[in-house]
């Protein structure tokens, strides 16, 4: 007896058919699976299946054997992964989360940073919206992002790699491409692309900016990502406020030029859940000092 005929017998069991677990479980030829069942009868020395008009029915002995044909290949499917998880260990995951974008500047470092942790962890990279982020980070799905603030996650903790100034960006052969800054006076009038809900932070940066300096620029547009401000830019001729990451996915189109003055800022910041126990998580924000130390030091 081997254990493919365990399996045979107990796919016939639950399919209730020998056609139907031959071709939609096994796949394999319905008189062979046939065969298998007749070689499992000879060794066990008793008629397991009957052949019925609704297919094939257990006979009692075969009743009796299903329990135990199912607890056999339990066993040995247990056995097969004890023996993997000895011979593969399975590693910790440390779930990093990035802003769009800002993996590119932030996730080289990182990976410096864990440098002698990475033979003894997974790292998972994820990158989306912050809004999304926090919710991972509150989930448990995330155990770090990088990020902006949000506001009303009391569980989440925050700290403040960087502060980021807005820049305009505008269309490559745009009048004000000449100039090494741009002041809001020189966009008034100008197809001004504003940020949706999807960037909370940074559209109250910007609007509580606009507000401070008295200068009214109605967004003709919102974008929910930097491509779609870097699309628009470019189509409809328009400018946009946008944190100086953005200078990382310019296209040949679009060009950017810093803000006349002392331009707002916006926090891009590491957030993490306050009840997040993971030893890697506190491993990094032990060392986060350096990131920042490095940070300070580009800007």
């Amino acid at each position: 007896m081997e254990l493919r005929h365990l399996r045979y017998f107990v796919a016939v069991a639950d399919a209730g058919s020998l056609t139907v677990a031959a071709e939609q479980r096994l796949h394999t030829a319905q008189p062979s699976l046939s065969r298998q069942i007749r070689d499992l009868e000879y060794e066990v020395g008793a008629q397991l299946l009957v052949r019925s008009a609704r297919g094939v029915e257990l006979t009692q002995s075969g009743r009796a054997f299903l329990n135990h044909a199912r607890l056999a290949l339990a066993q040995v499917e247990a056995a097969v992964e004890a023996a993997r998880r000895v011979a593969h260990p399975v590693k910790p995951t440390f779930a990093l989360g990035f802003l769009t974008g800002q993996e590119m500047d932030w996730l080289p470092e990182v990976m410096r940073m864990l440098r002698d942790q990475l033979p003894n962890i997974e790292v998972s990279v994820s990158s989306q919206y912050s809004p999304n982020l926090a919710q991972d980070l509150t989930r448990g799905k995330l155990d770090l992002a990088f990020m902006r603030a949000e506001t009303q996650m009391p569980e989440l903790e925050y700290r403040v790699v960087v502060k980021e100034p807005l820049l305009i960006a505008m269309p490559s052969d745009h009048r004000l491409a000449s100039q090494d800054t741009v002041t809001l006076e020189d966009i008034a009038g100008e197809t001004f692309i504003g940020m949706s809900n999807t960037a909370p932070a940074l559209r109250l940066v910007i609007e509580e900016y606009l507000e401070r300096s008295g200068v009214a620029l109605t967004p003709a547009h919102r974008v929910d990502n930097l491509a779609m401000a870097m699309s628009l830019i470019a189509s409809t001729r328009g400018v946009a406020l946008l944190p100086a990451y953005a200078k990382n996915f310019l296209p040949w189109a679009v060009t950017s030029r810093p803000l006349s003055g002392e331009a707002p800022t916006i926090d891009l910041v590491v957030g993490y859940n306050k009840t997040n126990t993971s030893p890697i998580l506190k491993l990094f924000l032990s060392r986060l000092d350096q990131l920042e130390k490095r940070a300070a030091q580009a800007s």
